[in-house]
């Protein structure tokens, strides 16, 4: 047994057998035994069990058990603690229960003592009295009356008690089922990465020419061919898109704060604003040129005759050139779609540093006696004469051809660094130091509509595809 071997030699341990039971159903059976004679004849042992229970009964020792007593338990109506044991009904009709609406509170026509707009007068009580009771804003006169007990009793108790049970019958309550329904059904599938192709995926080259930080790029209005870069290295630079190329390096006299196109096809004039207090309007000589010659015709035909009354100077260089002495340093130039106007800021409390520029008269303005707030970014409507005024949290629109504030805004940022104005002038999008990305519906509201947090950085500039209006603003 040890070694699991038999002790025969060619001993079959699967020997065939007869199974007797079977699983299956068989008309005859398969083991035709009688049964014993025992089987038929009472068992003894039987026999005197029950004869020792029966003297047991006799002598008293055993008694039948008795009956359960029922007892009969009256409901209490006001108990606090209610039966613990209910059946089917009664549980239905507890989980079934839906209070009934409330009656609404009694209002100052109802008092004792109401005011006295809240009288009705001659023409009010015929005009309550000639509408019909259904149309009636009141079911009752409103009454005056000295004190509390003046006050006799209510004549129209049955009828509102009446009037409630009707509106509890006639309106009853229903059960509303819940939708369970898994949040990730409600989610868009989101397009593979590889069907959206092609899309920038590599650098195609890389653009070096400044010595310090660029802190300023713009870019052709139609063409988009061509940008300029203004660094503080106080260079301005002139880029070809298509190759990477410089085509053209000015030298001027500060640090570049600010670089902007002209957004007229026509011309190739761009607006520069440096550390040295100073503002230039200069023909970038790139580009197509019927333009540049129709940008140089226009900048030597301007007058520059500046008077004591003018606020600040103008002076046309040469060479396409006009200098502006703005007497501080300018962070950026934002110009009117129209081409005409454009304005310069500086970031300050004080209402002198702004100012609303007119290229075709030489002139410029101060729109402001006062501000309220740091100073952070400034933008025209595309369409209105409004201009858009952004403080660290708010934003004022005010209309310069009223002379008066239009709307405040509410950024929902802590301090505001960028702000773009859409094409239609219905939104602006905003961008902060804190990464919150703010998206504000002039018609909605004065608060954002949307507001996102997901940059890891401050957010330095936002944008919108030029063509395509529908697509969402790029931060």
């Amino acid at each position: 047994l040890d070694a699991s071997k038999y002790p025969l030699v060619g001993y079959n341990p699967y020997q065939p057998f007869l199974d007797i039971f079977s699983s299956q159903t068989e008309i005859h059976p398969i083991s035709n035994r009688p049964d014993s004679k025992r089987s038929f004849i009472p068992s003894l042992d039987e026999k005197r069990l029950v004869g020792k229970m029966v003297h047991a009964i006799k002598m008293g020792w055993v008694r039948p058990s008795r009956p359960k007593q029922i007892e009969k338990r009256v409901y209490d109506l006001w108990a606090d603690n209610p039966c613990s044991e209910k059946t089917k009904t009664e549980l239905a009709r507890i989980r079934m229960h839906f209070p009934a609406p409330k009656v609404p509170l009694p209002g100052h026509a109802e008092s004792y003592n109401p005011p006295a707009e809240y009288l009705c007068d001659e023409e009010e009580l015929k005009k309550w009295e000639e509408t019909d009771p259904e149309d009636r804003r009141l079911d009752f006169i409103p009454k005056k009356y000295d004190c509390l007990r003046k006050v006799p009793a209510y004549d129209r108790f049955y009828n509102d008690r009446y009037q409630r049970c009707l509106d509890l019958y006639l309106a009853p309550r229903q059960r509303k089922m819940k939708l369970n329904i898994d949040h990730t059904e409600l989610l868009p599938e989101l397009p593979n990465l590889t069907d959206m192709r092609p899309f920038p995926t590599t650098q195609s080259f890389l653009m070096l020419g400044h010595s310090g930080q660029v802190r300023s790029l713009s870019f052709e209005p139609e063409s988009t061919e061509i940008f300029a870069s203004g660094g503080e290295d106080g260079t301005l630079r002139l880029w070809s898109i298509c190759d990477g190329r410089c085509l053209k390096t000015t030298s001027l006299d500060g640090s570049i704060t600010s670089v902007a196109y002209c957004p007229l096809a026509k011309w190739t004039l761009l607006a520069v604003t440096m550390e040295s207090n100073k503002m230039i309007l200069t023909n970038s000589y790139c580009g197509d040129r019927h333009r540049i010659t129709t940008t140089t015709e226009y900048l030597s035909k301007l007058r520059c005759e500046s008077s004591e009354s003018d606020v600040l100077k103008w002076k046309y260089e040469g060479k396409g050139t006009l200098s502006v002495d703005l007497g501080y340093i300018a962070r950026q130039v934002v110009w009117h779609h129209k081409g005409d106007y454009f304005a310069t800021f500086a970031n300050s409390k004080s209402p002198k540093l702004i100012y609303i520029h007119q290229l075709s008269k030489c002139k410029s303005q101060r729109p402001f006696s006062r501000l309220k707030g740091l100073m952070t970014v400034l933008s025209f409507h595309p369409s209105e004469p409004f201009l858009f005024v952004g403080t660290q949290r708010y934003i004022r629109i005010y209309d310069l051809a009223k002379c008066q504030l239009k709307k405040k805004i509410i950024t929902g940022s802590q301090w505001m660094s960028c702000m773009h104005v859409d094409f239609r002038g219905d939104n602006v999008f905003v961008g902060g130091h804190d990464r919150v990305f703010s998206w504000i519906d002039l018609q909605l509201s004065s608060k954002p509509w949307k507001s996102v947090k997901h940059h890891t950085a401050a957010i330095r500039g936002v944008t919108q595809h030029a063509r395509l209006e529908n697509l969402f603003p790029l931060p």
